[in-house]
């Protein structure tokens, strides 16, 4: 690995010990949504009125069991509810509660409060080359992994 490479691994080592410690950090002060389902309920949510687990499923590239099992945790603590499929009488379509979204938009608040804290010195040109590098260098994980809509991330969580 040549050592351009072997920095970048390391920040990234320090980038995923840094979001593990923000999301921890959120389940203490902020427990209504229990500690590894901020991601899935808002994932819920950006589906919208026409959420269905497998479509959880896929866009999570979780295993169906998994998404079955946090969908259980965030039913359990009022945050989603299950509806019937007005197309489909046999399915549910899943839904943000209005305390789903009230928790959601507390969590989205607290994090948006830490990122200007931690962001407080940086310019704004700063702030967009970082935002901009991320998301190309998140794309281009997934393509030098070779990921494609038959994988899941089970492995990675």
């Amino acid at each position: 690995m040549d050592s351009d490479a072997g920095e970048v691994g390391l920040r990234l080592y320090d980038l995923v010990r840094s979001v593990r410690l923000l999301k921890q950090r959120r389940a203490d002060e902020h427990p209504v949504i229990p500690a590894g389902m901020l991601g899935m309920l808002v994932q819920i949510e950006q589906l919208s009125s026409d959420c269905h687990a497998r479509d959880l499923a896929d866009r999570t590239r979780l295993d169906a069991s998994t998404v079955s099992r946090s969908v259980a945790a965030l039913v359990a603590h009022g945050l989603v509810e299950r509806r019937p499929d007005p197309s489909d009488k046999r399915a549910t379509i899943l839904a943000v509660t209005p305390a789903g979204r009230t928790a959601l938009a507390d969590s989205h608040r607290w994090y948006g409060e830490v990122l200007e804290r931690a962001l407080a010195d940086w310019t704004p040109g700063e702030v967009a080359a970082l935002s901009v590098a991320l998301g190309r260098f998140t794309g281009d994980i997934e393509i030098a992994l070779g990921n494609n809509d038959n994988d899941n991330l089970e492995a990675a969580r």
